[in-house]
């Protein structure tokens, strides 16, 4: 059964709403949230169990995932191995100029450790831990769960998926007036903006229990409800089951074409690494990557005066002139666009997909509606 049966969508309770109305911590804390409001009921007692955490109000969902979702961040420099987890890049990728995934070069560092790697190989722990074969114990599937929980956030952060400038923090830009840099403005700055920038309205409690009940003692409750209701149940409602589609095999990875060629040029099949027909990491990704040509990277960075034309590659030297951000063609577009709001809506709802494959009672379980 693929995911898109195992996703719950909102379209029923939109018209009861009113009609007025590698990320940060935040944004995976976000990502989470979005993912918890999605959730089949019959997933809380497997999932609280492995999670080991019960809340102490019980008008609230009996175990959260936000308080988990940065986890692997905070014991990132303590579990050194795992820092390869969080982002994938292509040797020939360099947005804005050329966006590979991957090119000729292929990936850098080790085959499948990087997120997409990371995000196929923490379910299939979980997926083998829910089948209760014993052969993975509850220590493991633990750390799966909370490692699960971030990576899919990871994966939808555009810069996680270039390795130019290590994803762009060695680029520094302003933003605001203030100097960043260009991975840090993606992983909390655009975030925090938004959440400033939230219409007061949201602060009023939409009409969808399941909603509210998930946002009780949550924090970034507005963005999440602005989240919901411009995105989820208005723009991107007819979207979403392709959200969790994956290609069919065959379809996806012979046949000729483009795959055809990419097997001919690597001598394997890149995305057969990692995607099968219900869980696709490579095929969710391609299409944030690419926002790395289309937006998120400048193409300024690399023009007089931003760039050191005395050596290609370099930037200008300290103290600037740095490019500023904060303005109508960059931030003013993202915003329209609702980029990074729908970027953070696939992450929740992808990872609910999967959460609820794992571990729901199927038993006549298709489409459920909140």
């Amino acid at each position: 059964m693929r995911l898109s049966h195992f996703v719950l969508l909102s379209g029923s309770i939109s018209a009861s709403l009113p009609g007025v109305l590698g990320w940060g911590a935040a944004g995976h804390e976000i990502v989470a949230t979005i993912a918890q409001i999605h959730l089949h009921p019959s997933v809380y007692p497997a999932l609280c169990d492995i999670l080991n955490y019960t809340s102490p109000d019980p008008r609230a969902p009996p175990c959260r995932l936000a308080p988990i979702a940065a986890w692997a961040d905070r014991l990132r420099y303590k579990m050194r191995w795992s820092s390869p987890l969080h982002y994938v890049g292509a040797v020939d990728d360099y947005p804005s100029q050329t966006c590979e995934f991957p090119g000729s070069g292929g990936w850098a560092g080790e085959r499948r450790r990087n997120v997409l790697g990371a995000v196929r190989n923490v379910t299939d722990i979980l997926e083998d831990y829910a089948d209760g074969g014993g052969s993975v114990g509850y220590a493991t599937a633990n750390e799966a769960a909370k490692f699960l929980v971030h990576f899919m956030g990871d994966l939808h952060m555009p810069l996680h998926l270039t390795g130019r400038d290590r994803g762009g923090n060695d680029d520094k830009v302003r933003f605001g007036g203030r100097i960043t840099n260009l991975h840090a403005l993606w992983d909390g700055l655009l975030i925090a903006k938004a959440i400033r920038e939230t219409p007061s309205n949201y602060s009023v409690p939409l009409a969808s229990p399941q909603i509210e009940w998930v946002l009780r003692g949550a924090i970034y409750d507005s963005y999440v409800r602005r989240i919901m209701w411009e995105g989820v149940l208005d723009q991107w409602k007819d979207e979403i089951p392709s959200w969790v589609a994956c290609p069919a095999p065959a379809r996806a990875y012979g046949g000729g074409g483009l795959w055809q060629t990419v097997m001919r040029v690597f001598g394997r099949d890149v995305a057969g690494e990692t995607d099968d027909e219900v869980l696709c990491p490579y095929h969710w990704a391609a299409p944030i990557h690419a926002l790395n040509c289309e937006i998120v990277w400048p193409k300024a960075l690399d023009e007089p005066p931003y760039k050191n034309t005395s050596r290609i590659g370099e930037y200008a030297p300290r103290g600037g002139p740095y490019l500023e951000l904060d303005t109508p063609e960059y931030a003013g577009v993202i915003k329209e666009r609702l980029i990074v709001e729908k970027l953070l809506a696939q992450a929740g709802i992808r990872l609910a997909a999967v959460l609820n494959w794992l571990f729901a009672e199927t038993d006549g379980l298709n489409v459920v509606e909140i």
